[in-house]
């Protein structure tokens, strides 16, 4: 025999346990099934080889640049006024250029400039200017390949700058 049972989010209601769950289970039925197929997507996905890809090459394969970068302007341990910090550097060996690609040669690349610890800019020339704020900041320059990644050994030049 079936008992009626109440539906506390309905009162009056005299559905039975099963017969609410038997309508819920289409429909959770429809969400589960593409959910599941996404999952099994993704992972698919995750596992093949474009997720396994890293640098264009390995850190030990990576090309050797024999140029050097220095700051002309801030001067490492500069006092500066102002919430624009315009930097100039010295890249000296090496070309800069705005193609990104991935053959690689030892003496093309781009510049990075980062501040405290963050990429601020990513850029095809030697002077560049940012927003600051006050306080001691650590500039740092890294010319790096042609495929944004990094040179072996890597190419940098730091900086620490006071703003007023």
């Amino acid at each position: 025999m079936l008992e009626a049972h109440l539906d506390p989010g309905r009162l009056g209601s005299d559905n039975a346990p099963g017969r609410e769950r038997a309508r819920r289970a289409p429909r959770w039925r429809a969400v589960r099934r593409p959910a599941l197929l996404l999952l099994a997507i993704l992972l698919l996905a995750a596992c093949g080889p474009r997720a396994q890809n890293g640098p264009a090459q390995p850190a030990a394969q990576r090309p050797r640049s024999t140029a050097t970068l220095r700051f002309l302007s801030p001067v490492p341990g500069a006092v500066v006024t102002g919430r624009t910090l315009h930097v100039r550097l010295e890249l000296t060996g090496a070309t800069i250029t705005p193609e990104t690609s991935t053959h690689l040669t030892p003496d093309r690349g781009h510049i990075h400039l980062i501040l405290d610890g963050r990429v601020v800019s990513m850029s095809y020339g030697v002077e560049q200017t940012v927003q600051v704020t006050r306080g001691d900041h650590l500039l740092q320059a890294e010319f790096v390949a042609t495929d944004h990644f990094p040179f072996n050994p890597r190419v940098v030049t730091s900086a620490t700058v006071t703003v007023k």
